[in-house]
Parts: structure tokens; C-alpha cells; sequence
């Protein structure tokens, strides 16, 4: 998502309405320990204070250890007193979501086919929770997409 649709990358995980520590969270990052200024939350970045290179989905991904299973589908945050603080159980899961149901409609249909083809294995499997769109992959990787109104 990030080189084919640049503008979809900025309006997921790119906000403060997960944030767990207010005005905190400048930095993505995996282990957010005892530093303030580290999130591992999906739009879990102070209000105004994050730099432009945190707010995009592609950079989340990639700081906090997804493609280790590492913070999903709950974030957390540094905290220095005590840290980390433990976001509530699949507060990234929400997160993402909440971004993704913000999403235009075209942009939502994007979401859903490259879901689709992300999807391996020989079940059928659906996809209604981006939209009003959902997505039903087969087998053989065929992908045919539905709008549900």
C-alpha cells in the first residue's frame, strides 16, 4: 500500500484517536518500554507533536513488529514511570478498523482487493467488516467483489 497508494498509507495508523498516553507518541516503535515518546499503537501519536515520516500505515507495520506477530491485536505504549501501558485487549485490531471504516468508498474497495489478494489457502473466505463491500476469495486466488447495500 504504500508505493501503489501512497494516500491510503497516510489516512490509516496516522492519528491520535487510539493514543494511549495523551500527547504522547512521536514514534512508532516495537517496544515502547519506558520511553514517553514511543507507541506501538495504531493512531497512537500525540496530538500534533508525531513527525510526517510516523503517519502512514506502512511505517506502523514495519516499527512495531507485525510481520513478527509482535503487538497485535493489542498496542501498547512507554510510559517512563512505569511503562509500557498495555492498550485494552485488540486495540490495534479497533484502531485499524475505526481508520478503515473512514476510508472513502473507493478507497475501501482498494483495502478490500488487496486483502484479497494477500489471502492464501484453499478456504473460501469473506471479507464484510471494511465495508459495505466484502470480498470472497476461492481457491484458486479468484477474487470477486460484492457491494452489499
Amino acid at each position: 500500500m504504500e508505493i501503489s497508494h501512497p494516500n491510503i498509507d497516510g489516512k490509516v495508523c496516522s492519528g491520535n484517536h487510539a493514543a494511549l498516553q495523551a500527547s504522547q507518541g512521536t514514534t512508532y516503535h516495537e517496544k515502547p518500554h519506558q520511553t514517553d515518546n514511543n507507541t506501538a499503537q495504531c493512531s497512537g501519536l500525540g496530538s500534533g507533536s508525531a513527525g510526517a515520516d510516523q503517519k502512514f500505515l506502512s511505517k506502523f507495520v514495519s516499527a512495531v513488529g507485525l510481520s513478527e506477530n509482535k503487538n497485535w491485536p493489542t498496542g501498547q505504549a512507554g510510559k517512563s514511570s512505569s511503562g509500557p501501558v498495555v492498550g485494552a485487549p485488540n486495540s490495534n485490531a479497533n484502531a485499524v478498523a475505526k481508520d478503515l471504516v473512514a476510508l472513502n468508498r473507493d478507497e475501501k474497495t482498494i483495502v478490500a482487493g488487496l486483502l484479497a489478494k494477500t489471502i492464501e489457502g484453499g478456504e473460501v473466505v469473506e471479507i464484510r467488516a471494511v465495508s459495505a463491500t466484502s470480498v470472497m476469495v476461492n481457491s484458486s486466488g479468484y477474487a470477486e467483489s460484492h457491494h452489499m447495500m
